[in-house]
């Protein structure tokens, strides 16, 4: 057979193709489990009855549909992209993926302009709606109780720099109002050793209420979970404590404490249960109810949330928490606070008893599984968007996926197409052990007989019909 070579000219492609002739895949079994789940519950008749509105009938050119713009940013977490434009390229890149959102090979891929435009277009309460969509198909396979609730935040690093920030009365930048400051004190033409001498000197460098981002409005001074100062927001998740769904999400800003945004997150994730249970009334109503009918009854948070105040509303909302609290310099003064005294010693009991202790080590266990999968290797730890709803619409969708993906641990045994490619080469590594181990099982079994044959002393007898050799092994070799 003759070697062919690569030609140094551009090739030219052929005019006509025939279609038999186009190079077809068979499609990642991930992907395709996925999309056996997606349509047997008509997500696509779903998502476009909901987004009707946002298009016209007959006017204007063929926009992207709502199936496929839905499906690009599941694929954003399954693939852990971070990017619209890294989406993109993706699904341009891969065969499986076409084949994924319904895509043929004579069609172009959507671009990252056209997924961004799709996103503005679409407002973010349809985005809400997918979400209860995907909590829907996890309440009809038991994956949802709604009784145990955990909630915890972290934070995401936006899309603006710290050294483009700009004062928020003046509009002066950070350089403009040191120099400001020097020649203030006395130095008319200031060296950069001088402003960097001069900024040590300051307390409190940057405050909130003095300075913004002029990229990101939305997006606050933060101290990132590394240590490192940077523009962030605060993502907020509730989660089930039976089965790890993660019920609601909540992007605030990232200068809120805990304490304040509890109470929305607490209230979304009430919301949600509140829908399930009647959807479940709607659908099966002779069906016993997977969704607990009482609702949220139990809350469990770190140290961060606990206050008085956070703790004797919870009591007010018929809410039992389990918040530990935080070690007290001394004793505190409960004089004209009976109602909140009460309500702090109950919560105490409950966290030293052996059930709050088991319910605190599970939130730590499912709650930053979520965190891990959502940001770190979903990708979504560092923002390529700008503003608090653009970012709340993407992040909805890539929560939706990571609760899709429990589905598809039930189902497949992984969550992601990386996870599933992990356990294959698990299975087969396990195999290979096996066998090498009866092999050489094995093998050892037989120097140990050929051993006991060459080593066993021997004496031979003399019988009237044969002649017989007696061996000294146990082995009976």
């Amino acid at each position: 057979m003759a070697m062919s070579k690569r030609s140094g000219g551009e090739k030219q492609e052929d005019i006509w193709i025939a279609h038999t002739e186009l190079a077809v895949a068979p499609g990642h079994p991930f992907y395709k489990r996925l999309n056996e789940l997606l349509e047997g519950a008509r997500f696509d008749e779903f998502v476009e009855g909901l987004c009707a509105g946002f298009y016209h009938a007959r006017l204007g050119r063929p926009s992207l549909r709502p199936g496929i713009y839905f499906r690009a940013l599941l694929v954003g977490y399954f693939e852990g992209i971070d990017s619209e434009r890294g989406i993109a390229w993706r699904l341009a890149d891969s065969l499986g993926l076409r084949r994924f959102l319904g895509i043929g090979l004579d069609e172009q891929t959507p671009d990252h302009s056209t997924i961004s435009r799709t996103r503005r277009l679409i407002d973010i309460d349809k985005h809400r709606e997918v979400f209860a969509w995907v909590l829907g198909l996890l309440a009809e396979r038991g994956l949802l109780k709604g009784q145990r609730m955990g909630i915890d935040a972290t934070t995401l690093e936006a899309n603006a720099a710290m050294r483009s920030i700009v004062r928020r009365d003046t509009g002066e930048t950070y350089d403009e109002f040191l120099c400001g400051l020097a020649k203030a004190s006395g130095i008319d033409t200031p060296t950069r050793e001088d402003l960097v001498r001069l900024d040590r000197k300051r307390k409190k460098r940057t405050s909130n209420k003095e300075w913004k981002s002029p990229a990101d409005g939305d997006a606050r001074i933060a101290k990132m979970k590394d240590g490192r100062t940077h523009l962030a927001h605060k993502a907020e998740h509730a989660v089930d404590m039976d089965t790890g769904a993660i019920v609601a999400v909540t992007l605030q800003a990232a200068d809120q404490g805990d304490t304040t945004t509890l109470d929305e997150t607490l209230c979304e994730a009430g919301e949600q249960v509140a829908e399930q249970i009647r959807r479940e009334a709607e659908s099966r109503p002779q069906d016993k109810p997977k969704v607990h009918l009482q609702g949220i009854e139990e809350l469990v948070t770190d140290k961060g949330y606990h206050s008085s105040a956070v703790v004797q509303r919870m009591k007010s909302y018929e809410v039992r928490s389990y918040i530990p609290e935080k070690k007290p310099k001394g004793r505190r003064n409960w004089q004209g606070q009976r109602a909140e005294q009460q309500a702090v010693y109950e919560n105490r009991r409950r966290v030293r008893g052996e059930y709050g202790k088991s319910l605190l080590r599970r939130r730590g266990e499912l709650i930053e599984r979520s965190f891990a999968h959502c940001y770190e290797t979903g990708g979504m730890r560092r923002c390529h968007l700008r503003g608090r709803e653009n970012i709340l619409k993407r992040q909805l969708v890539h929560v939706g996926a990571f609760n899709l993906s429990l589905i598809l641990r039930k189902l497949l045994g992984a969550g992601t197409p990386r996870e599933l490619k992990n356990r294959a080469g698990q299975i087969f590594s396990r195999l290979f052990g096996f066998l090498c181990r009866t092999t050489a099982a094995s093998f050892i079994g037989r120097r140990i007989r050929l051993t006991c044959l060459r080593t066993a002393p021997s004496f031979r007898c003399r019988t009237p019909l044969r002649s017989c050799v007696f061996h000294s092994s146990a082995t009976g070799c």
